[in-house]
């Protein structure tokens, strides 16, 4: 090969590879010019996020963005407002039953997962927060607790909180799951359970799905009865906390107990 056409050659192999990559580019661009325009908008969100003051996020694009995770290659955003629409509160719409969930378009068993993941997430954190502390003297992180765990609950469900003698918490059960305006509870079956336990104490709690968290009569005598009961064999009932979305009530507060 003659000096000549071996620079001729190179020169070929130059524009050969100019002309490879202006192929390419075209390809790239008529690609992205084929994509949803939801596809730049997960993008540009995500990013509003991570810059953003997250507590002035809405909870509309909050709940989007979420999605992306489990629903592929649509506009979760219909969804969003659809979901906040229906249910009131992200913390409802975490706490859905997933038969009630699914009959929406788009949400599958990888959404459900997520919600429930992210709910389950937030009990954990608010736990942590009471463990191997006096409960008594951690009330603000047990309220916010009790609120985590049941305040979105669209049935009534009655848990109780087992404390030992340093009212530090040794279980967290739901002694019962009731409708949405009722729960039967147990009295025998709580104070059973605390002797089971070796606890020395209890703290009651219930939701009210309809929100408000004022007790009712049945409410104030079911908790009467369980503090009669456990007094007879020294378990105290230090206080019943009932909860719901406008906030909580405490009847030791109120002068029941």
């Amino acid at each position: 090969m003659t000096k000549d056409s071996a620079g001729r050659k190179g020169v070929t192999g130059r524009s050969q590879g100019a002309a490879e990559e202006s192929v390419a580019d075209s390809v790239s661009a008529a690609a992205k010019a084929l994509l949803p325009l939801h596809a730049d908008h997960r993008q540009r969100l995500r990013e509003r996020f991570l810059k953003s003051d997250t507590d002035a996020f809405p909870d509309y694009e909050l709940l989007e963005l979420l999605l992306f995770y489990a629903i592929d290659r649509v506009d979760v955003k219909p969804l969003a407002k659809e979901l906040l629409r229906d249910f009131g509160s992200l913390g409802a719409i975490l706490a859905a039953e997933p038969a009630r969930l699914l009959q929406y378009k788009r949400v599958n068993e990888r959404t459900l997962a997520l919600f429930k993941a992210l709910k389950e997430t937030g009990r954990r954190l608010g736990r942590a927060e009471i463990e191997d502390r006096p409960l008594l003297s951690s009330w603000d992180a047990l309220v916010n607790y009790c609120r985590v765990t049941l305040a979105d609950e669209a049935t009534e469900r009655f848990h109780v909180l087992y404390l030992n003698r340093k009212n530090r918490l040794i279980a967290d059960e739901q002694q019962q799951r009731g409708t949405v305006d009722h729960t039967p509870v147990y009295p025998r079956e709580v104070v059973k359970r605390a002797l089971e336990l070796g606890a020395t104490a209890v703290i009651l709690v219930h939701n009210h799905p309809s929100g408000d968290p004022t007790p009712s009569q049945a409410d104030i005598d079911m908790t009467r009865t369980i503090k009669e009961a456990g007094d007879i064999i020294g378990i105290s009932v230090y206080d019943h906390i009932i909860v719901g979305r406008t906030g909580a009530q405490s009847l030791r507060s109120l002068g029941v107990l």
